[in-house]
């Protein structure tokens, strides 16, 4: 079972690690807010396998919290995001 709990501790840092990379290495801001999200849904996983792992389900709570603050900062970020100069051809 130990090699379970590794192995997915492993897949969640390499997805971690391949998302910051998406994060500093985005052409646009819509890059960036998608990796974020991505990272706010990895380390939401990692949160539950942690809750899974040590059968504390006190730290599920997080999980709700870090639901809807990722929701209203992605939903915001979008309504209010302010185009890209790079990708314009008006020049």
């Amino acid at each position: 079972m130990t090699v379970v709990w590794v192995l997915s501790g492993v897949m969640l840092i390499a997805a971690a690690a391949v998302t910051m990379i998406r994060l500093l290495l985005g052409p646009s801001t819509l890059d960036r807010l998608v990796a974020v999200d991505t990272l706010v849904a990895v380390t939401m996983c990692g949160i539950g396998t942690w809750a899974a792992f040590s059968l504390d389900t006190t730290v599920t709570y997080s999980l709700a919290a870090l639901a809807l603050i990722s929701f209203v900062g992605s939903v915001s970020v979008a309504r209010f995001r302010v185009p890209d100069i790079a990708g314009r051809d008006d020049r």
